[in-house]
């Protein structure tokens, strides 16, 4: 499965999972964990067990260091 995955004020890449996915996931392979940032899902956010379905989601980062 693959999924458009926009890194809020980063930048947006193409991810490639498999077809049983969940959203933390999504944030794994993104390069983040999934306790410092939120997956959102048409605006909403979404829990990061649930499955995947979206083909295009919006990764909001929680915590920066700096």
């Amino acid at each position: 499965m693959d999924v458009t995955c926009e890194v809020v004020g980063e930048g947006t890449e193409e991810l490639s999972l498999a077809a049983d996915a969940t959203y933390a996931d999504v944030c794994r392979a993104a390069g983040y964990s999934p306790h410092e940032v939120t997956v959102l899902v048409d605006g909403s956010p979404v829990p990061e067990d649930a499955p995947c379905e979206a083909e295009s989601v919006r990764v909001l980062r929680l915590i920066r260091g700096g």
